[in-house]
């Protein structure tokens, strides 16, 4: 992997683009309707172009209504007749759907910032086009890192656009890392909360309930992200993520619980200083960060009162309760094919989760399966790394743990869109 941050930076003309056009993939999910409420504590410093919001029409409705983007996004080509009952008189946008019609977006011409919101390796599709069309993309879809961090760095280098990094963790390691020379960076510690069964023992795991894992203690998430954070695989993804973005080993991304979630992640230098950024357990921050580089725009967020805080604590994760931290760690030493697997196998296995087919240490047990069927296998490979092959061996991958559930694959291939 090559050394150093994985994009340029936006360019001088990006400084002074305000108003800033900008389209959102994903704006009826969670990253996305906190988005749209940091553009409206400043309305006249941006311009929707396009929102695409999967399958909640009336909520793509009531966001469109507001915003009046010339382009709309939906799922569904049969649902763009219901969506457009939804809009106001007078108000007709280019109504663009599926995997393809999510590509054209992020690569409008008119919207030179592309919000990826979306969940899942769904949006690595539109977020690649993204890159392609030399776009400076806020990313918040992890996925399209962990499955294609190479191929992003790539289209980034030769296109000139830019990733900023929404992920709360990686969002603070960036700014922690401006002005710094990146050679002096001995490792990046990056923070989880626990989630809801912070210290609980494999014994009581085994009756976890999908609606207990949903129950995030601080963190407001959609149901796959709150499932991966209980489980810790958000966080294994992150360790991905952090080594795509940044180019650095896995050796040297560790991972502390921290409960209060107000310290988001440290960097550690080598004169053994450290930096750490906190704030509110908010998204709206690193939202807000993403959209107003170079400058601070208002988040919306609370202030943080550390007095009222209190201590802040710091521990080890257990990886014997919770083992996909060791599986992200083994996939991401397996190689490209492996984190696909992984990721393809953990998102089948949430959906089982969530349908009450598998219990929760089943989610862990069956990504295990999947990195055993996959190790040494010739005949499964990323391929040349484009798009197409990744997400050709993510079926493949995805087929294999739908029917080691008994599943239907109503989770959906990857080139879905989702939120």
């Amino acid at each position: 992997m090559k050394a150093g941050y994985i994009s340029p930076l936006p360019g001088r003309d990006w400084d002074r683009l305000w108003p800033r056009p900008l389209a959102v993939l994903g704006s009826t999910g969670s990253i996305g309707r906190s988005t749209l409420e940091v553009i409206r504590l400043q309305r006249h410093r941006f311009r929707v172009i396009a929102l695409a919001g999967g399958r909640n029409i009336r909520l793509l409705a009531e966001q469109a209504a507001e915003f009046r983007p010339p382009c709309l996004g939906i799922l569904e080509e049969s649902l763009a007749g219901q969506l457009r009952s939804l809009l106001p008189a007078g108000y007709n946008p280019d109504i663009r759907a599926g995997a393809e019609g999510y590509e054209e977006i992020a690569a409008l011409p008119d919207a030179p910032l592309v919000v990826s919101a979306q969940v899942g390796a769904a949006g690595l599709r539109a977020t690649a086009a993204a890159a392609a069309a030399g776009k400076d993309i806020a990313l918040a879809n992890k996925e399209s890192l962990v499955l294609a961090g190479e191929l992003l760095r790539s289209l980034c280098a030769r296109r000139g656009g830019s990733i900023l990094p929404v992920d709360s963790e990686h969002n603070a390691i960036f700014q922690c890392l401006a002005g710094q020379d990146q050679a002096t960076v001995s490792r990046l510690l990056l923070t989880a909360s626990g989630g809801p069964f912070r210290g609980w023992s494999g014994e009581r795991l085994q009756g976890a309930t999908p609606g207990m894992a949903l129950a995030h203690p601080t963190w407001n998430m959609g149901a796959k992200v709150s499932v991966d954070s209980a489980t810790l695989m958000n966080k294994g993804l992150e360790i991905i993520e952090a080594c795509r973005l940044f180019g650095l080993p896995p050796s040297a991304v560790d991972v502390l619980v921290h409960k209060e979630s107000l310290v988001h992640s440290l960097v550690e230098f080598s004169d053994a200083s450290l930096l750490a950024l906190l704030g509110a357990p908010d998204m709206r921050l690193p939202i807000a960060f993403c959209l107003g580089l170079p400058e601070r725009l208002r988040s919306g967020a609370a202030r943080l009162d550390l007095a009222a805080a209190g201590s802040l604590t710091f521990d080890l994760p257990d990886t014997g309760a919770f083992p996909c931290l060791a599986l992200a760690r083994q996939a991401l030493e397996g190689g490209a094919a492996a984190v696909v697997v992984l990721n393809a196998a953990n998102e089948v296995a949430v959906a089982a989760f969530l349908d009450k087919r598998i219990s929760y240490p089943g989610i862990a047990a069956l990504v295990a399966r999947a990195l055993d069927w996959s190790a040494g296998r010739a005949d499964l490979s990323a391929g040349s790394g484009s798009v197409e092959d990744i997400l050709a061996l993510d079926a493949r991958a995805r087929l294999w743990a739908q029917e080691a559930t008994g599943g239907s694959g109503k989770n959906g291939p990857a080139g879905s869109p989702a939120a």
